[in-house]
């Protein structure tokens, strides 16, 4: 009866939810610390007891970046590293790994997240924005250049720095602290000028659907790639320069 009672309580502890996986590093030679953002919890860091042979039922291939899982776990805010008792594949993206441009696609956003959601709390808009995003990409043909600005431009809204564009009128700057088009340059220097302010314009009215309609060239594309995250770097405190981003300006020359 006892042990009956306990396992009750037990699966009344447990939380199911669905996750995001945004980093892993193997520690040791069967386990795995890996980041998630969650649908139920935000962020959370885990330790993932890797199986000694195939039969296990936690797979390394799970915890690649931007794998979307279903995930089984006793959430302990006191713990730095919580325990998962499952994990299954939530929505497959199975062109996300085969696609080369949408791969180094996936490897830059999966690293601007890994630093942009530290510390982010339960948010369930900015989760499901993540992952419609990731769909959509699943889904998409060519061309894909301009994923990712129309990916992080937008992912501002759900942070609280989406830039005002309702002042903007031909000629004037854009002030990257506040977020606003002026009609003077303000005193500090995180200002673009008239003619970057103007791209800046021109990439906010992009979406998924009509991106394609923007042709850039690949000097303007990595340009405003380069705004995009100086933005983020002013408005999230420690944002460090991205590894990933090399590979990224690369494509679509």
């Amino acid at each position: 009866m006892f042990i009956r009672f306990f396992c009750v309580i037990l699966r009344r502890m447990l939380t199911k939810t669905e996750a995001i996986v945004l980093h892993s590093f193997k520690y040791g030679e069967t386990r795995l610390i890996t980041d998630m953002f969650t649908r139920s919890h935000g962020r959370l860091s885990f330790a993932v007891q890797l199986p000694k042979t195939a039969k296990g039922r936690l797979k390394k291939l799970l915890f690649q970046p931007l794998t979307l899982l279903s995930i089984e776990t006793d959430v302990r805010p006191r713990l730095q590293l919580q325990k998962i008792g499952s994990a299954s594949l939530w929505q497959p993206l199975p062109s996300l790994q085969t696609h080369p441009a949408k791969l180094s696609i996936v490897l830059f956003i999966g690293e601007f997240l890994y630093h942009a959601l530290k510390g982010e709390q339960q948010n369930e808009p900015l989760f499901d924005y993540v992952v419609h995003s990731l769909q959509w990409l699943d889904g998409a043909g060519d061309p894909v250049a301009n994923f990712h600005l129309v990916f992080l431009m937008r992912m501002a809204r759900f942070l609280g720095f989406y830039p005002n564009l309702d002042n903007y009128t031909e000629g004037c700057y854009f002030d990257l602290r506040a977020s606003m088009f002026c009609q003077q340059p303000p005193v500090h220097r995180d200002i673009l000028l008239p003619g970057e302010a103007e791209k800046v314009q021109l990439m906010m009215r992009m979406d998924y659907q009509t991106m394609h309609l923007f042709r850039l060239s690949h000097h303007d594309r990595n340009r405003l790639l380069e705004i995009a995250l100086a933005y983020y770097r002013i408005h999230l405190p420690a944002f460090p320069e991205l590894k990933s981003l090399a590979v990224l300006q690369e494509l679509w020359e």
